[in-house]
Formats: C-alpha cells, structure tokens, sequence
C-alpha cells in the first residue's frame, strides 16, 4: 500500500529560499504524520513558483531552480519520497523544461518533462519550455504512476498513452489559475481517466492571477473522494492499494454560491499582491458610491482594518448624500474616514489654466481635472506611508473607458477590474448577507460619477444590464457588433457604440493597474489588441 501526501501550497515567485522552506514545512508534516507517508506530492513548478515568465529565460535563474531539486532532494534520505515541480535546465543545449522530479533516497530517481506547452489566454510556456518526449510510466515501490503536469492532463491522447502503459494511479501536478466554475470542468477529467487520479493545485496570489488550490482525488470510476479547500494552503492524505484509491483525511466538498467563490478569489488575489510586495497596506478613495464601497471592504477582509486607509476628497459636485454613506461604510468596516478638500486645488488649476483655455467650454476637461487632482493626493499618500493606491474601476468601465487615465486609473493594483458592474452589485449583496457593511442606500442609488451637476452614469452609458450582456458577447464570446445586431434585439446603435468604446478605450487599458483575473477572459494578459487598429469590433 502506498500512502501519499498531497500538499496545497502558496508560493512566491523567484524566491527560492521562502518556496524550499515551505516544501519543507509541508514535508516535515508528512514526515511525522499518524500513518507513515510514501510519497508527498506538490504542484507544478513549486521550486519556483508560477508563472516565472522571461526568468525562466535567465542561466542564473535556471541554475538556481535546478540547485534546489537538487537541495531537496537531499532531505528524502532518510524520509519519503517527494514529487516536485520546478525546471530542468541542460546548460550544454540551452534548453529548459517545465518538469516533475521525483526526489528519493537522497537523490532524483525520475524526471517526467511536460509534454503539451499551454499557449493560449494566460499561458506563453512554448516560449519557455521545450516539450518532453512520450510520456512514460513511473514505478515507485511496485507501482506503476503516470505523471502528467496541468495541460497534460486535459489532453485525451496523453492519458490514453500513459493507460495502455499499464499506469494504475495517475498523478497530476497543476498551476491551474481560477476562474469561476473551472472547478467543475477540472472533475470532468477524472471522468474519462478509468484508473484513480490526484490532482494537486498551488494557490495564492501571483500578479493578475489567483490560485484557488481545490485539490482532489477521484476513483477510478471518476467519483471524488477527496476534496481541499478553495483559497488557503492544506495538506491530505490518501491510500493506494489493489488498485483502489482511499482518503484517510476527510475534507468533504463545501459547497459555495458564486458570489462567495469570486469574493473569496479577488480578496486571495489582493492580499498576496500587497503582501508579497511589501507595502504597508493599501489606500482608496471613497467616494460614496459601490464600487469603492466593496472594494475597501475586500481590503479590510482581505488585509484588516488597521492596514486600510479610507479617503474621502469631496468637490462642489459631492452630494451630502455620498459624504453621509462614504461615513457609514468606513463606519461599518472598522475604518476611520479621513477627508482631504479638493475645492481649492480645483480652483487654482482653474485659475493658472484660465488664460490658456480662454474662449473654450467647460467640458469634460474640468472633470477629469478632478479625478487627476485626487489621484495625485492618493499616490502622495501611497508615497509617504508606503500604501499601495487600490483603484475602485470595474470591468464594466475598463470596457468602455468610463474613467480618468491619471485620475481614478492612478493606482497599483485594481481589485475590481475583471467584475462586470452587476457583479459588483451582486457582490455587495452577497458580502451584506455575511454581516452589513455597505450602506443599503450605497446599493440602492443610481451610480454617479459626481463630476458635475445631476450627473449619472446612464447619461453616458446604456444601462448596466444591457452593458454588460452586450460586453460579455464581445469579449469573452468574441462576437462581432454586426453578429449581436443580428442575433439580438438590442438597438443597433447602442452596440456599434460599445464596440467603438472598446476600441478606443484599449491604449487606456495598456495603461491601467493589474487586477485579479476571475473571467474566461480578462483584460491583460487574456486579450492583445493593437493600440493602433483600423478593425472595427
């Protein structure tokens, strides 16, 4: 019988110390665990977390992730076997693989290289790696273990191959982004796999993407008997004998709606990118609406309330309205309010800019103004204290650009920017079921800008709901504007208008902050279109 660890765990990128120290943390856990442990087995690319990028590209870097298997192999000596992701580097041709090693008695008795190379959406990895020959069985202690690392596992030709082999458990080792209900398609696999399978998954934070873990095994009949926790680092154990696969530490599925799972992967996202680049805390401009509303109560669940700072820079166009429920959530969440007037900064940008904008209309220049001015007071902030600035834009407004390069686009990171603006409603609905802590009237009010007199997003925008499906089609169904006229009711010239606002809004969002990536397809990394294009969407 084999006995087997399966460890979930959080990494930093690059640094090679912190990611040895945590194998090691988890090993040692197996080490003494009840039942003597076999095999431990993490995910892809531990040694130096995922995606590493161009580091890859780098000898030193290359080296440096082939000394630590190296390293960790030595603590098998005396202890089980490990399984571990990182590189294979051969200095003689250059060539470098995204590979498993199996570490044992002191030494790395096996190495399976990643056959297919992910190069699409977030994956650049034929970039990087060089892809393994066949894929081939892996005895350990008498058994016959077909390995596979992420991509691999979604492909039918690979797992087939490694079956007729005679593989009787397979192994996946996984960097597998979340996005919601991946989880679902994830199982799927397990069914058309006839013999028991692992799938072990890192989780935390790494730029635009998080890492939702959700580990399990299955049977051979594709049933899950084991499941780990969305979001946090864990540690199972299951049994292999006579073919059978079965879990010694219970962790049943917990079932959680949508709203709580994105919740969940945004405030994971946020937590580890502050974190892990050592800032203070965070600051955010409150400005009575829902957007900064849910994304400062993201910060405070995400980082506590001592490590968030709540601003609030009323202009003439600020309604008491917004200061009174601004108030109230700070209040809610555990943070003080602090107020900066922006009015007489307004009024010298005014004054110094009158002789050159002599004979103009105030337009939307005077507004943007606004936005500018605090974006400068945030980023003075973020400055002096060491905050990282959170931008409050949605998906919805990137889409469209609906906000202020420099102004409410002046930030480090964007908690919000792959959430359609109904979510964002979704959202702050779902977080007050929990304990209230946006204002009911901050969800009930029409959204505004407050840029100038009686001012509503709806002045520029079609409604949200219409917005939205019409953005969905286009960007995550790749639509053309003709092919929704054509298949929907919606007016002809509200969606040739959202696709020329996508279209021109793109040198806009080359330029904004990175945010948590929870759709099929988000903004960054997911979609590259020229700035310059004459292609009409």
């Amino acid at each position: 019988m084999l006995t087997i660890a399966i460890s979930q765990i959080n990494l930093k990128v690059g640094d090679f110390n912190y990611n040895i120290s945590r194998i090691l943390e988890h090993y040692q856990h197996a080490s003494t665990a009840k039942h003597p442990v076999d095999l431990v087995i993490y995910p892809e690319m531990t040694v130096c977390g995922y995606p590493p990028e161009d580091l890859v590209l780098l000898d030193a870097f290359a080296n440096q992730a082939m000394d630590s298997i190296k390293q960790l192999a030595l603590k098998t000596k005396n202890g089980p076997a490990m399984l571990v992701g990182g590189i294979y580097y051969n200095p003689e041709t250059g060539k470098r693989y995204n590979s498993a090693f199996l570490l044992q008695d002191g030494v790395i008795s096996a190495r399976h290289d990643k056959y297919h190379r992910p190069n699409y959406g977030v994956f650049d990895e034929k970039r990087y790696f060089t892809g393994g020959n066949t894929p081939n069985i892996i005895p350990f202690k008498g058994h016959k273990l077909g390995i596979l690392i992420c991509e691999d596992c979604w492909q039918p030709t690979t797992t087939d191959l490694l079956i007729r082999h005679g593989a009787e458990l397979m192994i996946s080792l996984n960097a597998s982004p979340f996005e919601y209900n991946k989880q679902d398609e994830r199982k799927t696999i397990a069914k058309h796999i006839p013999v028991p399978f692992i799938y072990t998954n890192i989780v935390g934070g790494q730029d635009e993407l998080v890492f939702d873990g959700h580990s399990f095994a299955s049977n051979a009949h594709g049933d899950v008997i084991m499941q780990m926790p969305q979001f946090k680092e864990d540690f199972g154990i299951v049994s292999f004998d006579d073919h059978q696969l079965t879990c010694t530490t219970h962790q049943p599925d917990t079932t959680h709606c949508l709203e709580e799972t994105i919740y969940q992967a945004i405030c994971l996202g946020l937590k580890d990118y502050v974190s892990k680049n050592h800032f203070n805390g965070v600051v955010i401009g409150m400005s009575g609406g829902i957007d900064s509303a849910l994304t400062a109560a993201i910060a405070v669940d995400s980082l506590g309330p001592e490590k968030v700072r709540l601003i609030m820079m009323p202009s003439p166009y600020t309604s008491n309205e917004s200061l009174t429920d601004a108030k109230n959530c700070a209040d809610y969440l555990g943070v003080t309010l602090e107020s900066v007037n922006i009015i007489p900064m307004m009024e010298s940008f005014n004054k110094e800019l009158a002789t050159l904008f002599s004979g103009t209309d105030v337009d939307t220049t005077e507004e943007n103004m606004q936005s500018r001015i605090r974006g400068t007071i945030l980023m003075a902030i973020s400055n002096k204290f060491n905050l990282m600035v959170i931008t409050t834009g949605n998906k919805s407004e990137m889409a469209t650009g609906y906000a202020t390069l420099y102004g409410d686009m002046c930030g480090g990171y964007n908690a919000l920017k792959d959430v359609y603006k109904t979510q964002v409603f979704d959202l702050a609905k779902w977080r007050n079921t929990q304990n209230k802590v946006i204002p009911e009237n901050i969800i009930s009010k029409p959204p505004t800008a407050e840029l100038k007199d009686n001012q509503k997003d709806e002045d520029s925008l079609p409604n949200y709901n219409d917005l939205d499906k019409i953005l969905k089609m286009i960007l995550e169904e790749k639509k053309s504007s003709q092919d929704i006229i054509n298949a929907s009711d919606f007016d002809p010239q509200t969606v040739k208008k959202i696709a020329h606002l996508i279209k021109i809004s793109e040198y806009k969002r080359r330029q904004a902050p990175p945010g948590v990536k929870i759709s099929r397809l988000a903004f960054g990394r997911d979609r590259r279109l020229p700035l310059v294009s004459g292609y009409n969407l």
